[in-house]
């Protein structure tokens, strides 16, 4: 499995045409408490840069995009019922949504773990 990161916060897991869509740990911690996710439905397709779902924190609202292009196939349920998943274990267990990828070269233009880090402490 490959994990690529956007310069939006999210991080994207790639195992075979499946990716799984979440947030990083630095996009949780910015948020603070996260108190709702709203999750897209599955068979929707997205483009690379769509609004995807939506994440509230005790903070602010903030969009989710689509990493790449893609049709979710399937949706964390889990949180629907506790949204504080994302703060606990964001790169885990706190995952959106998984798309099935329509347009594999999009990934190359996604950050690596290293890029995304130094990417990170610049801001």
């Amino acid at each position: 499995m490959s994990r690529y990161f956007t310069d939006q916060h999210e991080w994207i897991d790639v195992a075979g045409e499946i990716a799984t869509v979440g947030i990083t740990d630095y996009a949780q911690e910015q948020l603070g408490d996260i108190v709702f996710v709203e999750l897209p439905r599955e068979g929707v397709t997205f483009s690379k840069g769509d609004d995807a779902a939506v994440v509230e924190s005790v903070k602010a609202a903030s969009d989710v995009y689509a990493p790449i292009s893609g049709e979710v196939v399937e949706t964390n349920g889990a949180l629907e019922d506790e949204p504080a998943l994302v703060n606990s274990d964001a790169e885990e267990d706190g995952w959106f949504f998984r798309l099935r990828i329509t347009d594999t070269s999009e990934l190359d233009e996604l950050m690596d773990e290293a890029a995304y880090k130094s990417f990170v402490a610049a801001l």
